[in-house]
């Protein structure tokens, strides 16, 4: 059989609901329960890592979980690993070990909106539709995927999109990848290439701002007083700012602090188009780097990984042109 790495960090799939129906971590075995029927697909190797809710992750617990997953791929043959984790954060999670695996076997992100317990609890056929994507070979080479509600997703695209229903996990504009039936997995399309980055930690201060009409440029202050290595804000619309935060942005820059801009719209990329004061191409013209269709969290975590690589503005925009 098929060997398979499952590494449980906590979340909603290893939750309870109690009698005050408040969900929490009170059943320490809930994935493990799940075992019986994966041993019918693989022989699995499970690994309590952390039990952590989804808000309580970071991504230095991010980068020791990398660690963990080379470790153990590097000392034990394995043909798949499976992460399940809380879905608040999933996202992040899967697209740091993206940006920072360079393994080409598959890793697979998991989760559950449902806790173990509660009736139409998804952990279960979650977990099993993810190991059953880490041992097809059709999965290798394809980056870290996330797979929720059957169906298979990039890394790089996927977002949580609503806060509740166990279809929430969504690729804006892509779509997912593949998707998983009853006897099969199957793919449609896949990235077309990847990014790997080498890193030794993931502790930069790195604040995400979001725009807002009117936006007062004391709200920016902050990140001229504090000691950040970078910032990434989500602008409005193709890559557009209120005029009054643009002279914040200058001094920054002139401080060699990068930034990084977004949009706040959940498709699209932003684009130097607008040639007005705090328009796209101005900011462009300022040192403002442009990225590539990710969204705010992921920005700032690809960020996060790339300066230690580089803190030039021309090389870190080419790296997020990727």
């Amino acid at each position: 059989m098929k060997k398979v790495l499952v590494i449980n960090t906590g979340g909603t799939i290893a939750m309870s609901v109690d009698e005050a129906e408040g969900v929490k971590p009170l059943d320490e075995e809930a994935v493990t329960k799940i075992l019986p029927h994966l041993h019918q697909l693989a022989e699995v190797k499970m690994m309590n890592y952390v039990n952590l809710p989804s808000p309580h992750m970071t991504p230095a617990v991010m980068n020791q979980l990398r660690q963990l997953i080379e470790q153990e791929t590097a000392t034990h043959e394995y043909d798949g690993v499976v992460v399940t984790h809380g879905t608040d954060t999933l996202e992040e999670t899967a697209y740091f070990l993206d940006l920072t695996l360079s393994l080409t076997l598959p890793v697979v992100v998991t989760g559950a909106m449902r806790s173990s317990n509660e009736l139409g609890a998804d952990g279960p056929v979650n977990l099993i539709s993810a190991v059953r994507t880490a041992i097809d070979p059709a999965s290798s080479g394809k980056g870290v995927l996330v797979v929720f509600n059957d169906e298979i997703h990039a890394a790089r695209h996927v977002t949580k999109t609503h806060t509740s229903n166990v279809a929430t996990f969504q690729s804006p504009q892509y779509g997912p990848i593949g998707t998983i039936s009853k006897k099969h997995v199957h793919y449609h399309h896949a990235p077309l290439d990847r990014e790997h980055y080498s890193i030794a930690h993931a502790n930069a201060n790195i604040p995400l701002c979001k725009a807002v009409a009117g936006m007062d440029p004391r709200w920016l202050q902050f990140l001229l007083d504090d000691a950040i290595d970078g910032v990434v804000i989500e602008a409005l619309g193709l890559g557009n700012l209120p005029p009054a935060i643009v002279p914040v942005l200058a001094q920054l820059i002139e401080k060699g602090t990068p930034i990084v801009m977004v949009s706040r719209c959940f498709n699209g990329q932003v684009q130097d188009v607008y040639d007005y004061e705090g328009g796209g191409k101005k900011l462009k013209q300022l040192g403002v780097i442009f990225s590539n269709g990710l969204n705010g969290q992921k920005a700032r975590l690809k960020l996060m990984v790339t300066l230690q690589t580089t803190n030039d503005f021309k090389q870190l925009q080419e790296m997020f042109e990727h």
